[in-house]
């Protein structure tokens, strides 16, 4: 179009005073579009047939995973080579020690083989998931509608798959793969989380679990929840900023955890709308009573 030049000119110059652009002779960093791509393949290994358009052909189930399973290692293998790439720049830049990674295809070989050699275990965690929402949610009629129609079961599902590459140190794509959840249901896991069995989050939209939560088993989360920082100063990268939650803990929708010392006892329930930046005993109930803050021992 006539009158663009100076704009080029001037985006072109922008590029040389800010940089924000993917080095030239570079491997190329990991694609939006395929890791989306690479997730849809692999919610399906998850939960067969729940995403197709027509009935899954149970005779042909062992030919159907097969070429699944071989498509979307081919396609995550590319994703991770570019990612372990990326991951050697960046340590080259910043440190002269040992390598990380041995070299880019085997490193992204060896790393999507046991990745998928994990997808039965993450699969045993995510039956438990689905029996946490039938037994915790009066609303839920089926197995069936958990897996097609629960935000908070996605979102676990997502991050289970992204917790496997993150405890390897393989940069970028862990919090791609949240982010792209993140996006679809509104709930903020980080990858760096631990999470135990039997999770389970009722409506979902506006959770935030922080890097370095750590959440126990039969743990119910309701919307709103925040387990977050008290500071996020960035000198405190790699320590404990977030709360730990032990098992069997109920939290009501928009009740706020703060703190990597903040540790909720088990078996404790968590009222809505709480803001919590101390621990709190085993067995508490804690809630919010004519604007005062109330904490007693459960009995």
């Amino acid at each position: 179009m006539p009158g663009l030049g100076k704009s080029i000119e001037a985006l072109l110059e922008s590029y040389g005073n800010y940089g924000l652009v993917n080095p030239a002779g570079e491997a190329n960093l990991p694609s939006k579009r395929s890791i989306e791509g690479i997730l849809r393949e692999l919610i399906e290994l998850l939960f067969p047939g729940f995403g197709e358009m027509e009935s899954l052909d149970h005779d042909k189930l062992a030919l159907i995973t097969a070429e699944r399973v071989n498509r979307a290692a081919r396609n995550l293998e590319q994703e991770v080579e570019k990612s372990v790439a990326f991951g050697l720049r960046l340590f080259r830049a910043q440190n002269s020690g040992e390598e990380p990674f041995r070299g880019c295809r085997p490193g992204a070989e060896l790393l999507v083989s046991d990745f998928f050699r994990e997808l039965p275990a993450v699969r045993r965690l995510l039956d438990l998931d689905i029996r946490a929402a039938l037994g915790g949610d009066p609303a839920a009629a089926s197995t069936e509608e958990v897996i097609l129609a629960y935000p908070g079961l996605e979102a676990i599902a997502v991050h289970r798959l992204a917790r496997f590459f993150w405890t390897r140190g393989v940069p970028l794509i862990p919090r791609m793969m949240n982010e792209i959840v993140h996006r679809r249901t509104g709930i903020d896991i980080h990858p760096g989380a631990e999470i135990g069995e039997s999770f389970f989050i009722d409506h979902g939209t506006g959770v935030v679990i922080g890097e370095t939560t750590v959440i126990g088993n039969n743990v119910k989360l309701y919307q709103g929840v925040t387990l977050g920082a008290l500071s996020v100063k960035k000198n405190l990268t790699g320590k404990k900023r977030h709360p730990t939650i032990e098992d069997d803990v109920t939290i009501y929708s928009g009740a706020t955890i703060l703190g990597g010392d903040t540790v909720i006892g088990r078996g404790s329930v968590i009222g809505g709308n709480v803001w919590i930046t101390a621990p709190v005993p085993p067995g508490s109930t804690v809630y919010v009573e004519n604007s005062s803050q109330i904490r007693r021992k459960r009995r």
